[in-house]
């Protein structure tokens, strides 16, 4: 589960063009308040999902709980691959 959210930390930094360093990013961190992500952050936040991890988001994944986090982003991406 650490190795999965170094990857999501990664991906967030990378595609999301953050201005901090993955090792800063908090896992229990909410990303919309402390990062300022928003719909469209998320939409490529879930696009890199996809691609990354080679799993398909249905529209019942796309919850606020589902993204609050770093946590719960490991949490549905292990869901998807199980």
């Amino acid at each position: 589960m650490d190795e999965l959210k170094t990857q999501i930390k990664q991906m967030l930094v990378e595609r999301l063009f953050l201005d901090v360093t993955p090792a800063e990013i908090s896992d229990s961190a909410p990303l919309m308040e402390t990062y300022g992500i928003d719909s469209v952050a998320l939409f490529e936040l879930v696009v890199g999902l996809e691609e990354e991890f080679e799993i398909e988001l249905d529209d019942t994944d796309f919850s606020v709980d589902a993204f609050r986090d770093v946590n719960a982003i490991a949490q549905l991406v292990q869901q998807k691959l199980a």
